[in-house]
């Protein structure tokens, strides 16, 4: 090869590396922007001005939209499934799960230090068109099996149909756990890390496997089959489904509309616009688990004998009810003063499950854990039982269904429920 041929080379070769290089720049900027305002607040424009680009250099790298957010989803579960292989190799399911909650701190430690690479926020993925949503969704498939793998491998089954809610759950801890580790300083992660692994190692409950919820009597938080389609309810319970299913973005008026047979003229008689809308399914939502809590709470039980109440409640009504609990799916997409409204009703809720968590390890019912973080733990568990209705739909009985998708938050994953076997 000649001496111009090989300068020619390097020429392409750091070119190369420096439109790499870019590209990963703009992936970057644009996964912080989504967990901020959401994919339809992400524009071309202000992620120009976040790497330093004109928006029409942005085309560039990425011709479309689209193209930047699966890009964006993509490098997040490349990094979930590199977590989740790692932490595979562990010899057994505690140290299997504390390297997967570690490598989740660990990046919250670099980003804290400037590192812009981000865990996005996945929950829109569904409103991207089937074609590009698919092999996004096989990719989290992928990750959920070696996930499920860590507490035994090749468990068929009810084993397996337990395995698979100690995956989900733990999946979606993580997820929030961006969230709620902004509160923490860095120097605490070590101290966070363990008491977190140690909830998913050994539950909550003192006595392992005691599941006995009682049946709370107060049911207005249960929904009905209403023959009027032109309603609020049945507007709130048509925008809930639709969003949970599709995100903010796939749950339009006109799908909302034709969902409920009616026109859009009848949805603007209701709501002046979409996101006041939502705004009302969170503050619906929000009441429901409030007075399952409230009804727990007055249970003639102790106090794990009544967290297990609630949770025993909330899980069967995601999995059954035909509104359920809206999921925080929608929340980047609200302006940004119904968010913060949002939010600290849900830091509410989550501080009541924390007082509960406080009352059961007064009477000696609940392990000696970390009430706040339990609680952020019990949150997203009940956010996201909806997403396991599938699932929960192919178990034996709807009992069985709930007991053992809540059996990490009771026993964690050190025994099984008898009905396993």
């Amino acid at each position: 090869m000649s001496a111009a041929d090989g300068n020619s080379a390097e020429r392409v070769s750091g070119e190369t590396a420096r439109f790499g290089k870019r590209r990963d720049e703009v992936i970057h900027a644009a996964s912080t922007l989504i967990n901020a305002v959401g994919v339809k607040g992400m524009t071309f424009a202000e992620l120009a001005q976040a790497v330093g680009l004109n928006a029409t250099s942005i085309t560039y790298y990425f011709d479309r939209k689209d193209k930047l957010v699966c890009a964006v989803y993509e490098e997040t579960l490349d990094w979930l499934e590199q977590a989740a292989s790692i932490a595979a190799a562990e010899p057994n399911p505690a140290a299997r799960v504390r390297s997967f909650i570690h490598a989740h701190f660990a990046l919250r430690q670099r980003v804290r230090e400037g590192e812009k690479g981000l865990v996005t926020a996945l929950s829109e993925i569904r409103t991207l068109e089937e074609d590009a949503q698919e092999p996004l969704l096989a990719h989290y498939a992928r990750i959920i099996d070696i996930v499920r793998g860590f507490f035994g491998k090749d468990r068929t089954g009810m084993r397996r149909s337990l395995d698979t809610a100690r995956a989900h759950v733990l999946m979606e801890a993580m997820f929030w756990l961006p969230v709620w580790t902004e509160q923490y300083s860095t120097r605490d992660f070590d101290r966070v890390e363990a008491r977190l692994s140690d909830i998913f190692a050994h539950g909550l409950s003192v006595r392992p496997g005691d599941w006995h919820p009682a049946a709370l009597d107060n049911r207005a938080w249960r929904t009905g089959d209403t023959a009027d389609s032109d309603t609020l309810d049945a507007f709130m319970r048509a925008a809930t489904e639709m969003i949970n299913q599709r995100g903010y973005r796939g749950a339009s008026v006109n799908r909302i509309a034709a969902e409920l047979n009616v026109t859009k003229g009848s949805f603007y008689h209701h709501h002046e616009a979409k996101d006041d809308l939502v705004a009302d399914c969170f503050t619906r939502s929000y009441d429901r688990l409030s007075a399952i809590q409230l009804a727990a709470v007055r249970a003639p039980a102790n106090g794990w004998g009544r967290i297990a109440s609630a949770l025993a409640e909330a899980i069967d009504l995601q999995f059954r009810d035909p509104m359920p609990l809206l999921r925080t799916a929608a929340l980047q997409a609200l302006p940004e003063e119904a968010r913060d409204n949002v939010v600290l009703r849900a830091n509410r809720l989550a501080m009541r499950f924390a007082g509960m968590l406080a009352d059961g390890i007064a009477d000696g019912s609940v392990r000696p854990v970390d009430q706040i973080l339990a609680s952020h733990v019990l949150m997203p568990a009940l956010n996201a039982a909806y997403e396991a209705r599938k699932w929960a739909g192919r178990q034996s009985d709807p009992a069985i269904a709930v007991k053992l998708y809540a059996w990490v938050l009771c026993a964690g994953f050190s025994c099984d429920p008898p009905e396993v076997g």
